[in-house]
């Protein structure tokens, strides 16, 4: 029995590392996509790009995405009540802000087409 939970203990050490280091990294990757589409617009901007709103709001939007992904995941090591809550919270706002993004997005080509039509 001592040998089964000892067995268990690091099975679940081995578990609860495995999902930090993809969390790591799944935020590390929306981090990165979030530079990168800054980085862009603001080259676009220089370049006189009309559409650079449309560009970040994108970037920003798949950013949030894996940041989602990322606290999703965090969902699996929580251990207690308390924890469970904030990152509730957390992915409420946001999945809240990427709905505001999305929609920005979809007004934004719609204005878009009104522009070239």
């Amino acid at each position: 029995m001592n040998a089964f939970l000892s067995f268990y203990e690091t099975l679940e050490d081995l578990f609860g590392a495995i999902i930090n280091y993809a969390i790591l990294l799944i935020e590390c990757i929306g981090v990165g996509v979030l530079v990168w589409a800054i980085v862009r617009a603001v080259i676009q901007l220089f370049r006189g790009n009309e559409h650079v709103r449309l560009m970040l709001a994108e970037g920003i939007a798949l950013s949030l995405e894996f940041k989602m992904g990322s606290e999703l995941l965090r969902t699996l090591i929580v251990r207690e009540w308390s924890e469970l809550l904030i990152l509730g919270a957390i992915i409420l706002l946001r999945a809240a802000l990427t709905f505001l993004i999305q929609w920005e997005i979809k007004n934004e080509k719609k204005n878009t087409k009104k522009g070239n039509e």
